[in-house]
């Protein structure tokens, strides 16, 4: 197959006739036509419908633009970077990333990589959901904990570590039997116990306070609510302040963050650029987050 054809057909297709084509490509439409009626040719079927009113495309033009647009716009990228000497990062680069992340760290982060590579532009997507990178054409995705997905491929570029935290007020319970303690607790979410420093100390959390948010959970904890299990990375300031004691860690929970691409699309300049970025910004893989 005429790979320059297919590319030709895909223009047409994205801008819905030859002469919109025509003035995006500088190509004419005498070569435009001719070229997807090679294409119609060598795959012995009709692509585009021609009428007085343009240009529509058949059923097999929809499956086949359906199907080509996505690898063909990583195939004309990777020869564009080719012929400019392969590497500058450039283009919109979309990111989806946990909420809370987003939050606390990728407004700083956008910023930073922006200044670094000037011809990118950045979007971010603050989602907890797993989105699906071809589908929703992102580039990139940062998640915790990450499944094995033979469809992704990525490093983790920082580690996070579950802690339990309360007030310097709030007594801390003495190693022994099971302890109850007042706890500050996840909404709709039904507290285990908490076995702190390989079950040295065990606590029974009794529930006071019902938050959605980890940073809800953290601000009731300075202001004296009672103990909470956090992560490590968004209570660092409050505990070097020494508005919260860390009571111990929950040394069975480890959080890892990845930053993922998919394996089945070449890795674009701006991408490669991205997953760098990330594991330069956290070189001993210690996640700290200021808010």
């Amino acid at each position: 197959m005429n790979l320059n054809a297919l590319i030709d057909f895909a223009l047409v297709a994205t801008h819905s006739g030859l002469g919109k084509a025509s003035r995006a490509s500088g190509r004419s439409k005498a070569t435009l036509s001719r070229r997807i009626a090679e294409l119609e040719e060598q795959l012995g079927v009709r692509l585009i419908e021609r009428s007085a009113r343009g240009l529509k495309l058949t059923e097999a033009g929809e499956v086949l633009i359906a199907r080509a647009e996505g690898p063909l716009g990583e195939v004309i990228e990777a020869m564009t970077a080719a012929q400019e000497g392969v590497s500058t990062p450039r283009g919109r680069l979309r990111v989806a990333a946990p909420v809370l992340f987003s939050q606390l760290a990728m407004g700083r982060i956008g910023a930073q990589f922006c200044a670094a590579y000037p011809q990118v532009t950045i979007e971010v997507l603050a989602e907890d959901r797993m989105v699906d990178l071809v589908e929703e054409q992102f580039d990139v995705a940062i998640r915790i904990n990450p499944r094995p997905d033979s469809n992704l491929v990525g490093r983790c570029f920082a580690k996070d570590r579950l802690v339990v935290v309360a007030a310097p007020g709030v007594a801390k319970p003495e190693p022994g039997a099971v302890r109850s303690v007042p706890a500050i607790v996840f909404s709709n979410v039904q507290p285990t116990q908490w076995k702190l420093d390989d079950g040295r100390l065990i606590l029974e959390p009794i529930p006071r306070l019902w938050f959605s948010s980890f940073l809800m959970i953290r601000d009731a904890a300075v202001a004296g609510g009672g103990a909470a299990l956090l992560p490590q990375s968004i209570a660092w300031g409050q505990l070097a302040r020494g508005e919260l004691v860390q009571w111990g860690t929950v040394s069975t929970v480890e959080a890892q963050l990845w930053v993922l691409h998919t394996s089945r699309r070449l890795a674009a300049p701006k991408v490669r650029a991205f997953v760098d970025f990330m594991c330069a910004r956290y070189p001993d893989m210690s996640l700290v987050l200021e808010g």
